[in-house]
């Protein structure tokens, strides 16, 4: 008996039937029908066919403390190119005649009539009790500041000579936003230069530390045996001695005749030796599971030798985990270097950075005194806390469990 079907059908032979009586089951050999098959709607084919970094891209910006840190940071990092534009001074410009002025302000009034952005004179007087100058603000003399203009000499990354600025006050005039130090420099002037030291000793510092634990953490991890069982003595070694005795000794050694460049370099090489222990502990724990996947074995089979098969293969796997783990170890090389600064055992002048500038606010007299000197903390504390907004943003994206 054949079953009734639809004319054009092609049907092959009878499948047995299961019992007496049952009717024998035809399989049909007509082509697929592609129109039976669920379509995706454009959004899904957007997910699914989208790379990791693509994924990763859409949770990040989910998080948005860390995409406004991340902001935050991209403008930082980018004012290290024109520092010397944006200050209104050569941060080495000494002006023996506003010695500790306190911070001005920015008027667009006076006398009710609008005259655009300017600052009044000062009036310096000696107080004889305290024995420090006494500034008061002079409101009859607006001195009205020019945008664009042709200022302190400089040169531009110590290698080409210029003069423009973004914003001047008339020859010999007063302009101090954020108040001058013990020898009349200008502060803000300072904080930007010392900002091009400050943030890129730490991306210096991460590559030293990056490259030493994933050399030192990924053979670990993928030899093991006698190998691994060295590397976590040293390291474990490493990591029992004082951060701040290390620090003071490894400074120590740096000849005081150095250049303030070599002692920059040596600076960042220093904070690279010390901070890789963390990262090549998590690469090593990393390996150890990654080793044993299908992919690795047939790397090997074919051939390849293991520095191939760490850097092509198994490092890619956890580049996530990496990423975030470089936005949290910035900010601790970034405070490395302005502890040993302010400690006089890090970068000394002429060279400045934030931990230099600090060095001036050790005493506890001088910062009740003159409490503008410890501004150089504030872009600290908001560089430190947005490296941990953006790592932690990074690592939530990064996470596929979430």
């Amino acid at each position: 008996m054949k079953a009734n079907l639809p004319e054009g059908t092609q049907t092959g032979s009878p499948l047995p039937a299961e019992g007496a009586g049952a009717l024998p089951h035809f399989v049909s050999t007509a082509p697929f029908d592609l129109q039976s098959v669920e379509q995706l709607t454009p959004e899904q084919e957007k997910i699914y066919f989208a790379s990791q970094l693509t994924l990763m891209w859409w949770k990040f910006r989910q998080h948005r403390v860390a995409v406004w840190s991340g902001v935050f940071l991209l403008v930082l990092y980018s004012t290290i190119f024109i520092s010397e534009f944006l200050s209104p001074w050569n941060y080495q410009t000494r002006h023996s005649k506003h010695i500790y002025v306190p911070p001005q302000g920015v008027h667009l009034f006076h006398d009710g009539e609008f005259i655009g952005p300017f600052v009044y004179d000062l009036k310096r007087k000696l107080n004889l009790e305290t024995m420090t100058r006494e500034y008061t603000v002079d409101e009859s003399k607006p001195l009205k500041l020019s945008f664009f203009c042709s200022g302190d000499k400089y040169n531009w990354f110590g290698l080409i000579p210029a003069d423009n600025h973004l914003v001047c006050a008339p020859k010999g005039a007063p302009f101090y936003l954020l108040g001058t130090d013990r020898l009349g420099r200008d502060m803000l002037s300072r904080i930007l230069q010392g900002a091009r030291i400050s943030l890129t000793i730490g991306l210096i510092g991460i590559t030293v530390s990056f490259f030493l634990g994933i050399v030192i953490g990924g053979a670990a991890g993928y030899y093991g045996s006698w190998v691994d069982m060295i590397v976590q003595r040293v390291i474990e070694v490493l990591q029992s001695i004082p951060t701040i005795p290390l620090w003071l000794t490894l400074s120590a050694i740096m000849p005081a005749s150095w250049s303030p460049i070599l002692i920059y370099f040596g600076i960042t090489i220093i904070l690279g030796l010390l901070d890789w222990t963390g990262l090549a502990r998590a690469v090593r724990s990393k390996l150890l599971s990654l080793r044993e996947e299908d992919y690795v074995l047939a790397a090997q089979l074919i051939g390849a030798k293991a520095p191939r098969i760490i850097g092509r293969h198994l490092v890619p796997g956890f580049m996530s985990h990496l990423i975030a783990s470089a936005t949290i170890t910035i900010p601790t090389m970034i405070l490395g270097e302005t502890a040993l600064s302010f400690l006089g055992l890090g970068l000394r002048e002429p060279i400045t950075s934030w931990g230099v500038l600090l060095n001036e606010a050790q005493s506890i007299n001088v910062v009740a005194v003159f409490p503008w000197l410890m501004l150089p903390v504030v872009p600290v504390i908001f560089v430190i806390i947005a490296f941990n907004f953006l790592g932690d943003g990074l690592r939530d994206a990064a996470d596929p469990y979430k």
